[in-house]
């Protein structure tokens, strides 16, 4: 059998066996806790039985192959079961033991890896698999997890998270969990690829360090996007990484997480910040299931509640639109004069305890058809305060306005863990999303609607595969880098438009800058100046011939201890009427290869860090999203008053060099254009710099 239908094996198995001592007994509890009904077999040659189960002497005295195999004994008896199992066609194993790549042995980790062969791996150093859906349990601990009929499927890097996520007592429905380990076999993207194929799983959620093979998880989050199955991500590891080349601007700009991100914006892969983000963003999905848009109707029954409720969703980019005047004329019938018809709509005692108005006033927003999702912010006492008897009918009320609506509804809690278990579950069941925290909930509506608009978008753009990652090559060991007038004639070629200009030695600078015209700037041209303006190797805004002899004379000064310059100068016009300064540029990253950047330029590029990444190859369209998404792009949008920049323009020249990227896709290290000047409406953008480092070779 292929690998992939050993997975699918290996999370539903028909036999399993473990492999062990007695602290095996834990997870035989484990599995029998679950419900699972298959064959449940042990293997060890010392006890007569382990957790009330009779032992085999070994894998070859077992009376049947084994579909999957939970491994917990120490590395190398772990590496032998693993070769005897792939012998036997067994399906898959857990491997439980540590002492493999983590601890400096990757020698055990390729062995591991090797006695495997085809079958499906999960670890080592991990927890392993809980299935609620079908009753399966290939773990070493206690889980707080129950069975369901469909819910979110957890791939965590973590065991303890895995673990952890089970216990939340946050009303998630939990379809499976695994905990992946090491990933010497398997890795995340195997497992969303299968899991993305069982209509049970609504939404899967990741926590990830790392993911090894970019081009296998572009594959596998795609397909989940065709089908709707949101991938919320945690993402550990926001510092940079890979560091290695510091000549660029960009490369103190496009860090490894930034990386990431593009990649999860390309994929529509929803990114959190932390375990209760993902609980509840997961949750939103398997109950609500995302939404059309970010447009929120609040309901509250306290001036604090709507304050606070319109400061998160300004702060998180979800969107209040007001009551329409139907709205109002309906609740003008039972609401007091003095009660103040907004969004968020405070209800207070006016509706507070009254069933049919409390219904009325609910059904009333969410039939909005300004609101994508409807939320009521809403907290319970503590238990010996009340008998809970009004503050369950608001939820009821809500419940039924939800039934007849038929809109999306959720339920926010400043205090989560108030929410009396009973109403938690009765929620979940009748479709209203109970949402702790303010914080939490609001971006999970958020994150909710950023998918629907997202993925509407991606789908809509069509041939999403023609994005698809590339594998990047090893680099060379070596590279050149480029002068300023090689580094714009080669972007040139692919599109990018260039002041005009000439490279020429001292003496006829002054000449071709009359031909040229005034004014001009001339800069010392060596590919040995990566930073020209540092050196004094750059003057502008030169008016004159006379000006122009004396500025070649005073760079000659400034570097008169550096004989290795050859006399080369780049005499070019100056760019003059842009209405604001852009950079453009690629670094280049072991996992991702050349990645493209766009942001502030000039002066601005380290003072403000204003940047967006993209991952190549690009569409025009993302190119524009990324421009939009600058502070910076109001200076091209007519920042008051001034003249609209050439957005088109800008567009082309990020092209260009993202042609020139691809051209150049296993050789190209890093490159600057910056400042790309940018012209009002119609009049173009020009690179006033470029530089371009190239690893040698053909």
């Amino acid at each position: 059998m292929s690998r992939r239908e050993n997975i699918e094996r290996l999370l539903n198995p028909r036999s399993i066996v473990f492999v062990g001592g007695q602290g095996l007994h834990v997870a035989i509890k484990a599995a029998r806790s679950i419900g699972y009904a298959g064959d449940l077999w042990v293997v060890n040659p010392k006890h007569a039985e382990i957790g009330g189960v009779a032992t085999h002497a070994s894998l070859a005295d077992l009376p049947g192959t084994p579909d999957a195999a939970f491994l917990g004994v120490r590395a190398q008896l772990s590496i032998d079961a693993l070769r005897e199992l792939a012998g036997m066609g067994c399906a898959g194993a857990v491997c439980y033991a540590a002492g493999f790549g983590e601890s400096g042995r990757p020698d055990l980790q390729r062995a591991l890896r090797e006695a495997a062969g085809d079958m499906a791996v999960v670890g080592p150093n991990c927890y392993g698999v809980l299935n609620y859906l079908d009753g399966v349990a290939l773990w070493p601990d206690f889980h707080g997890g129950r069975r369901v009929e469909r819910g979110a499927a957890v791939v965590s890097q973590s065991g303890n998270l895995s673990l952890i996520l089970t216990m939340a007592a946050r009303g998630l429905p939990i379809a499976t969990v695994i905990s992946t380990g090491n990933q010497a076999v398997l890795e995340a993207s195997d497992y969303v690829d299968v899991l993305v194929d069982d209509p049970r799983v609504s939404a899967i959620g990741l926590y990830v360090e790392g993911l090894r093979d970019l081009p296998k998880f572009w594959r596998a989050a795609l397909r989940a996007l065709r089908r709707g199955t949101p991938i919320v991500a945690l993402k550990a590891g926001a510092s940079d990484i890979g560091q290695r080349m510091t000549l660029s601007h960009t490369s103190s700009l496009a860090g490894s997480d930034a990386m990431y991100q593009a990649l999860f914006d390309q994929l529509g892969v929803v990114r959190v910040d932390s375990i209760p983000e993902l609980i509840e963003s997961l949750k939103l999905f398997c109950v609500s299931g995302p939404f059309e848009g970010r447009r929120l109707g609040v309901l509250t029954c306290s001036g604090a509640d709507s304050a606070m409720m319109a400061d998160r969703a300004a702060a998180v980019n979800v969107e209040l639109p007001p009551l329409s005047e139907a709205q109002m004329a309906d609740m003008r019938e039972y609401m007091a004069e003095f009660v103040n018809l907004t969004n968020p709509l405070d209800f207070n005692t006016q509706v507070w305890g009254k069933h049919e108005l409390e219904v009325r006033c609910f059904s009333s927003v969410m039939r909005g058809d300004q609101y994508d999702v409807t939320a009521i912010v809403h907290d319970y006492p503590a238990p010996e305060c009340s008998d809970f008897a009004a503050w369950d009918g608001v939820c009821n009320s809500f419940i039924e306005a939800h039934r007849i609506t038929q809109k999306p509804a959720v339920l926010l809690s400043n205090f989560g863990e108030m929410l009396p278990d009973k109403m938690l579950a009765r929620l979940c069941e009748n479709g209203v999303t109970p949402l702790g925290g303010l914080q939490e909930g609001t971006l999970a509506i958020q994150r909710a609607g950023w998918y629907g608009e997202r993925r509407a978008r991606l789908l809509a753009a069509g041939d999403l595969e023609r994005s698809m990652l590339r594998e990047p090559a090893p680099i060379p060991g070596s590279a050149t880098l480029l002068d300023e007038w090689e580094s714009k004639q080669r972007l040139a070629a692919c599109g990018l438009r260039v002041p005009a200009g000439r490279r020429v030695c001292a003496a006829d600078a002054g000449e071709t800058a009359e031909a040229l015209g005034f004014p001009v700037a001339v800069k010392r041209a060596s590919a040995a100046l990566a930073h020209k303006t540092e050196a004094g190797a750059v003057k502008l805004g030169l008016e004159s011939r006379a000006e122009v002899e004396r500025a070649v004379a005073e760079i000659r000064e400034s570097l008169r201890d550096r004989p290795d310059l050859e006399d080369a100068y780049l005499v070019e016009q100056m760019v003059r009427g842009s209405v604001a300064e852009l950079i453009i540029g690629l670094k280049r990253d072991e996992q991702f290869g050349p990645v493209l950047v766009i942001g502030s330029g000039g002066v601005l590029v380290n003072l403000i860090r204003d940047s967006a990444t993209l991952l190549l190859p690009v569409r025009r369209e993302r190119v524009e999203e990324a421009l939009r998404s600058l502070a910076g792009f109001k200076l091209l949008d007519g920042y008051r008053g001034k003249p609209r920049g050439d957005i088109e323009a800008v567009i082309d020249a990020v092209l260009a060099v993202a042609d020139f990227a691809e051209r150049h896709f296993d050789r190209v290290l890093e490159l600057d254009v910056n400042p790309l000047m940018v012209l009002p409406a119609g009049e173009g953008a020009i690179a006033a710099d470029a530089l371009i480092r190239m690893a040698d070779g053909d």
